[in-house]
């Protein structure tokens, strides 16, 4: 286990710390409010963690809910690593996006556009994808046909 104080009460930021924590186009935000939640030992701040574990869209953030819970004593169970579409119907998301754009259009103006239009889901495929990000979006939006 780390050396890390575990405080009681509720941080003085807790309610900046709680709107980090449910921001859906920033997975590094709720990532780093889960790190900074999970200083603090506190019925609030377990239910907090408890929701983020069981329904965040990104399962690094899960992961860190679930560590944070644990180190709390809590008896949780990780939840299952999602399988296909993170967020329901993406794949609609991602035709739509390629249509609305010119024919000819370049990889990196579908890119920018989903990030326009759905930071949401742009982020939690990043998040989810890592390093593989750009190449699945890329084979994602090649693999797309526009009728």
């Amino acid at each position: 286990m780390n050396n890390v104080e575990v405080q009681s009460e509720l941080p003085p930021n807790y309610e900046e710390l709680v709107k980090s924590a449910n921001r859906t186009a920033n997975w590094k935000e709720r990532l780093d409010a889960v790190e900074e939640l999970g200083q603090w030992n506190n019925s609030q701040i377990i239910s907090v963690l408890t929701r983020i574990m069981n329904s965040d869209t990104v399962y690094k953030v899960q992961e860190a809910a679930f560590r944070k819970l644990q180190a709390f004593g809590e008896e949780v169970q990780l939840p299952s690593q999602k399988k296909g579409d993170l967020i329901k119907g993406a794949a609609k998301i991602f035709v739509r996006i390629k249509k609305s754009l010119p024919e000819g259009h370049t990889y990196e103006q579908f890119k920018e556009k989903l990030n326009k239009m759905r930071s949401d889901v742009y982020d939690t495929y990043e998040g989810e994808k890592g390093a593989d990000f750009d190449t699945w979006l890329e084979q994602t939006w090649s693999s797309i046909t526009k009728k």
